[in-house]
């Protein structure tokens, strides 16, 4: 029979087995031969580092997963996002290098671009030969898109789009790859034809031929030092007027012809803007997913650690092991269970994107999957990586001074993990794309993330909650469905008392949010939406909050060993109460508490912490992180 263990990461692995399989080998012969040691490196050292790295990597099968196999690829988006998402387990200069190059750069010209650019370049982006940048971001606009203002105007007289940054507010900055290596980026550009401005597409501009060297028109520099990453070679573009063919556009929503006359097979500049940016959300899905790679790390050394870190006098006169400290439990434990209901809603959401674009299309404007998709992508990157960032945290404190050594890893993955919080898209406003989503009625109205068209909009159409019946949603309902309504203090172990209370909540919240911006009119609604900001955020957090606990409770029950399963419904409990517990101002506040209820709660997560806590090791183990990349020197002293 299989350990529980074994059967704990055959769960966790689900379908792309062979693909973390496939990583986890890959990831622990590199280690074996001091791959992910950097931590005495500095900047130019770790950037040749991590290209070599970056060439290794491209020897193997995994960076073109998501590519056609017509031109050396897979043809498994699911399977890139996963491998990606393992990168996580080393070093994330690594992960972000191959985002960069096989992700956004490759994956743009790939979803974004026709034939002639597939037939050119995706065979040398594949091999990784081709090395590219995404120049999106500028100095004075990131999480607005719509706002960038570097120009690709159409000359007819030569059949060129002239590429400019008109001021250093345009210039394209944190752009990876820009600083060493990359030789053609992808340009994000407002496009100008005849006059007239057709909202922001992609072109292809070379930045260096192959000899490295920067061409004219180029400007390149150097970001420098950062708090973390430094294997990526960040830097600033701008671009002086330089001229780039008309093929150079990456033209599958929109072209120009020869004579300059611009067509779109979508009309709707707005929806053509988020049909683009749609194809591209595969990388907040992977981020979401090395984020929990990057979390899993850190837990695991924190909780060995804890297993054999002794302090303080016992009873039986022998120091007691921190692990066995309430406390100590209370710091690892539900950020643990946090963890495993991220890697099941992160599995559903990498399946859902396999549905979708699994033949590379991107779905279509009106297509309310693929909205569905982008909403719950951005909700999801924004929860994993703050919950990485909290409890990476957690886990460095946990482990103490030794926690602080850059020698146990533990820092160097806050350092690293930090700015997932603000790139592939600012949380925050994430949450709003969210909160949008959840107002229905909203089809063509809602072309933009404004706070003024969002306002505008609501004053006008009812809104009301929806409750996606996903494959996770419909285990729920039957399990609601089927299980009498209990009043006792044990309903907070009550599997269909907590999925009520989850969605619940959801639904108060969403329904509050839409009260209060149905008042808005055109003369104030800019300080309407502005003044429930904080509501439509939570909306969104309590949302995805829903979703997670759906994909976990499909997760338990799909499990077919008992012992396994009744672990992970214990799991599942914590995750639940620990979320209860952290919002129980908010139930108590409108009555979906009682303070005996709510006391119950507390005394629920201090039981399941208790109980989980022989298993700790169990539940970490079944990550199966290669062992040189969670043997760390602290683990040596204790």
């Amino acid at each position: 029979m299989d350990t529980l263990t074994a059967v704990l990461t055959r769960m966790l692995d689900g379908r792309l087995a062979e693909v973390r399989r496939d990583v986890r080998e890959h990831l622990a012969k590199e280690a074996e031969h001091g791959a992910f040691d950097t931590t005495r490196l500095g900047v130019t050292e770790h950037r040749e580092h991590v290209a070599r790295q970056l060439r290794a990597l491209a020897e193997t099968k995994q960076p073109g997963l998501g590519f056609p196999t017509e031109y050396g690829g897979g043809g498994d988006i699911g399977a890139a996002v996963v491998s990606f998402e393992m990168l996580g387990f080393g070093d994330l200069s690594l992960m972000v290098k191959s985002g960069v190059q096989w992700g956004l750069f490759g994956g743009a010209v790939h979803l974004l671009g026709t034939r002639r650019h597939h037939e050119r370049y995706l065979p040398d982006i594949v091999s990784g030969s081709l090395l590219g940048c995404f120049a999106m971001t500028e100095v004075g606009h990131g999480s607005d898109v719509q706002g960038l203002r570097t120009t690709a105007t159409y000359d007819p007289d030569t059949a060129e789009f002239v590429v400019h940054s008109p001021d250093v507010l345009a210039h394209k900055t944190y752009i990876g790859n820009a600083a060493r290596d990359g030789r053609l980026a992808v340009v994000f550009a407002q496009l100008v034809t005849e006059g007239k401005s057709h909202g922001v597409h992609a072109l292809l501009v070379p930045i260096r031929n192959e000899r490295g060297e920067v061409l004219p028109g180029i400007t390149v520099e150097d970001n420098g030092p950062k708090a973390g990453l430094n294997g990526v070679d960040n830097g600033r573009l701008a671009f002086d007027h330089v001229r780039v063919p008309r093929t150079a556009l990456l033209n599958r929503y929109g072209d120009v012809s020869e004579d300059g006359t611009y067509s779109s097979p979508i009309e709707s500049d707005g929806k053509r803007f988020f049909t683009m940016l749609g194809t591209l959300v595969r990388g907040r899905i992977s981020i979401a997913g090395s984020a929990g790679s990057a979390t899993k790390r850190a837990l695991t050394i924190a909780v060995r650690y804890a297993e054999r870190r002794r302090q303080f006098e016992g009873p039986d006169g022998d120091e007691v092991v921190i692990l066995d400290y309430l406390s100590h439990q209370r710091r690892l434990l539900p950020a643990l269970a946090t963890t495993y209901a991220l890697h099941f809603a992160q599995e559903d959401l990498v399946a859902k994107l396999g549905e979708l674009q699994g033949g590379g299309e991107a779905a279509g404007a009106d297509d309310r999957g693929q909205r569905e998709l982008e909403s719950l992508a951005a909700g999801l990157k924004a929860v994993a990586t703050w919950h990485a960032t909290n409890t990476i945290q957690a886990a460095r404190e946990a482990c103490g001074g030794a926690g602080y050594m850059a020698e146990n890893v533990l820092p160097s993955l806050k350092a690293d993990t930090d700015v997932f919080t603000t790139f592939e898209g600012d949380n925050t406003v994430l949450l709003q794309l969210v909160a949008k989503g959840l107002l229905t009625n909203y089809k063509d109205q809602f072309e933009d993330l404004s706070p003024l068209a969002t306002a505008r909009f609501v004053a006008e159409q009812f809104v009301g909650a929806v409750m996606e019946r996903t494959a996770a949603r419909k285990v729920v309902e039957r399990l609601v469905d089927a299980s009498p309504t209990r009043e006792d203090d044990g309903a907070v172990f009550d599997r269909a008392w907590q999925c009520k209370l989850f969605a619940d909540r959801e639904q108060h919240v969403l329904e509050g949010v839409a009260r209060r911006l149905r008042a808005a009119s055109r003369d104030n609604a800019f300080e309407v939406f502005n003044s429930a900001h904080d509501h439509v955020l939570r909306a969104a957090r309590v949302h995805i909050e829903r979703v997670v606990l759906d994909s976990f409770v499909a997760a338990v029950a799909r499990c077919d060993d008992e012992r396994a399963r009744e672990l992970l419904d214990k799991v599942c409990d914590l995750y639940v109460l620990s979320m209860i517990e952290a919002d129980r101002a908010w139930f108590l506040e409108h009555g979906r508490l009682t303070s005996p209820r709510a006391k119950a709660v507390i005394a629920g997560v201090n039981r399941l912490c208790r109980e989980l806590r022989p298993h700790a090791r169990t539940l970490v183990d079944a990550f199966a992180i290669p062992e040189s990349l969670v043997r760390v020197p602290m683990l040596d002293w204790t």
